[in-house]
């Protein structure tokens, strides 16, 4: 395979992507990790979701 002069450039440029690439990932596992963990000790000390619960948003604008 003949990479030529641009051989540094471009796997250089590839280097740089496939770390960006995985700095993100783990940013997000870790950010999903830490809210996880957030909304089971906000569920632990009684607060609930919106969406649980029974009554029906029209009800409480009246």
């Amino acid at each position: 395979m003949l990479t030529g002069t641009y051989a540094p450039f471009i796997v250089s440029a590839y280097a740089l992507t496939a770390l960006a690439v995985t700095a993100l990932i783990v940013w997000v596992v870790t950010d999903y990790r830490k809210q996880q963990t957030m909304l089971r000790d906000l569920e632990a000390r009684g607060a609930t979701r919106r969406s649980s619960r029974t009554e029906k948003h029209s009800e409480t604008i009246a």
